[in-house]
């Protein structure tokens, strides 16, 4: 995986860290090109479909004039959840790559896999999550 893209993911990922939403981001793309990214933001604007998977798909959606993401990939830092993977099957993205493992998700769609990026980069995806969840925990 590109460093330049996962910088990207990171930041977008940090952008909800920061907002105190679950850290997670998203980032479509297509040859290489990043076409859409966004972050959770579901607490701050009290949407149930904030999530940063869907709120990519909206934005790229809008991009390209087209509701069929045929062709594209989407990175996310955090195996997407059940209904983001029913709207990323509608969306006809062809590939999904996410880079740490969520807890009990079920595999809804068949283009879901982990992705391999250096162990520097789970480490620093993990931090944020473990870093988000305690905090939550001493509130």
């Amino acid at each position: 995986m590109d460093e330049k893209i996962l910088n990207e993911l990171y930041k977008e990922t940090l952008k909800a860290y920061k907002r105190n939403e679950i850290p997670v981001g998203a980032i479509i793309i297509k040859e290489d090109k990043v076409i859409a990214k966004a972050h959770n933001n579901r607490q701050n604007n009290h949407n149930i479909l904030g999530h940063a998977e869907i709120q990519a798909i909206i934005k790229a959606e809008k991009k390209i004039k087209d509701w069929r993401l045929n062709g594209y990939t989407m990175l996310v830092n955090l195996e997407p959840c059940e209904l983001c993977q029913r709207v990323i099957k509608e969306s006809r993205i062809d590939k999904i790559c996410y880079i740490l493992k969520s807890k009990n998700n079920a595999k809804i769609i068949a283009n879901l896999e982990q992705t391999n990026v250096c162990e520097d980069w789970q480490k620093k995806f993990q931090q944020l999550m473990d870093n988000f969840f305690s905090n939550l925990r001493k509130k």
